[in-house]
This record gives structure tokens, sequence and C-alpha cells, in this order.
């Protein structure tokens, strides 16, 4: 059971070394404890701050700079480049037609990274 994202919920990448924040800008809608609730629909740069230093050396940056770097693993700032949208756990759950994202959703980055949410930006709403 899933709880509703809403505006404000942070999320963190397996490559990233620090947790991104997530807003909504698919619906206005539908609020989540006052917020605007996510839909799958929220997965671009606009949506998501940047995971820190990216470590991944599908990331033509990083794979430079290692390569500069002779080999040593040089992490590089995240340029969040996503492959689809979110994958949906509830997809029955529709917001304005749009399957609604709750917290155990997932999201793949093009570079490897897999986006997760660590807190749901909201504590009211449940998803089941």
């Amino acid at each position: 059971m899933g709880q509703m994202v809403a505006t404000g919920a942070m999320a963190m990448c397996t490559f990233g070394a620090a947790p991104g924040t997530l807003s909504v800008t698919s619906q206005t809608i539908c609020l989540a404890d006052s917020r605007p609730a996510a839909t799958i629909q929220d997965c671009q740069t606009a949506n998501i701050t940047p995971f820190g230093m990216c470590s991944s050396l599908a990331n033509p940056a990083v794979a430079s700079a290692t390569a500069a770097a002779m080999g040593a693993l040089t992490p590089q700032p995240c340029t969040l480049v996503a492959a689809g949208t979110w994958i949906p756990t509830k997809p029955t759950v529709l917001i304005n037609g749009k399957p609604c994202l709750t917290s155990d959703c997932k999201l793949t980055c093009s570079y490897g990274g897999v986006i997760s949410i660590t807190s749901p930006g909201q504590v009211k709403a449940t998803v089941t």
C-alpha cells in the first residue's frame, strides 16, 4: 500500500549523491494534504531537482571525467534524463485521466539510475 505523492516529496536516485525534490506540474485540481497530487507524468527535469553528483559511468559527463582521471571514478553534476514515466503501481487510480504517483512507484534514468520516493510530501492520503 503506497501513499499518494504530492508537491514537496523527496526522491533519491541509486547513482545520485543527494535527494531531489518533486514539484507537480501535470495537474492542479486534485490535492493531497493541501498540496497538488502527482501523477506518473511528473517525471521531467522541471519536476525533479537534480540528485547532486552522479556516479553512473553511463552518464557521458561522468565517463569523460573518469577517463580524464585515468580511470578513477569522477562523479559529475546530475542531469536527469527520464527513460519514460514513473512506473505506476496503482494504474486504476486516476487523476485527470492519468495514473496517480504513489510512494512505491519507480522511475528509470537513461543513465541507469533507479529513482524512488523516499518521502511522499504528505501523510494523509493512502492509496490501496
